[in-house]
């Protein structure tokens, strides 16, 4: 198995204008004989999914999926080297040719190697069409970076195209540690969220694991 998730404490880098992950003592050992930790953090924070309500008024929340779908048949889409600020198009996906039978596209640009630097917010990002074309083939998303736009795009068209279609996004995937080397270009992705009601994203711990899937496809 492989861990694909960013670690969660104080010193999280978080999107500017999302609330800071805090980790503080709220009872300790010392005083109180037991130990409790005060968790604070945004339903963005680190490794995460977001769901439609996150860009949509009216769009589901995360409660409205069922845990199963939380569950997906994964393919690795390397798409190394891009430049800063590129654009992946429907062409490059095109060429990778995923498998039909695939429900998550995770996509490799590399910039998770930048996680915690200013370099991280000029990630590349999704044209709206290539976008658009995930989602009508029925596949969820994940990328190593920020986000499927553009850092700072006022108006997210590429989380439209997709989370219009009810598909999900995961974002902040770490997937260029030497760890992860052997990690296969198929296997099954478990990210489940918080079991919170009605809420546009939640951290996910994001675990790679082989299976069926990937030795038959």
């Amino acid at each position: 198995m492989w861990d694909l998730s960013h670690p969660l404490s104080s010193t999280t880098p978080v999107y500017p204008g999302d609330p800071p992950v805090k980790v503080d003592p709220h009872a300790t050992h010392a005083d109180d004989g037991y130990r409790v930790t005060d968790l604070r953090l945004g339903t963005h924070a680190g490794t995460h999914v977001d769901a439609p309500s996150h860009v949509l008024e009216d769009g589901d929340p995360l409660s409205a999926f069922p845990v199963s779908r939380f569950r997906l048949n994964a393919e690795l889409v390397d798409l190394r080297p891009l430049d800063v600020e590129a654009t992946i198009s429907t062409a490059a996906l095109e060429t990778a040719d995923p498998s039909p039978k695939s429900e998550l596209l995770v996509l490799q640009t590399g910039w998770d190697r930048y996680w915690g630097t200013d370099e991280y917010h000029d990630h590349p990002s999704l044209s709206p069409d290539a976008a658009a074309w995930c989602a009508d083939r029925g596949y969820d998303v994940a990328l190593d970076c920020a986000s499927p736009d553009p850092f700072g795009s006022a108006d997210l068209p590429a989380h439209h195209a997709l989370l219009e279609r009810n598909r999900l996004i995961f974002e902040n995937l770490r997937l260029s540690d030497p760890t992860r080397s052997d990690l296969p270009d198929r296997f099954r992705l478990h990210a489940y969220p918080l079991s919170f009601d009605s809420v546009d994203g939640s951290p996910v711990r994001t675990v790679a694991e082989r299976s069926e899937f990937a030795v038959n496809n």
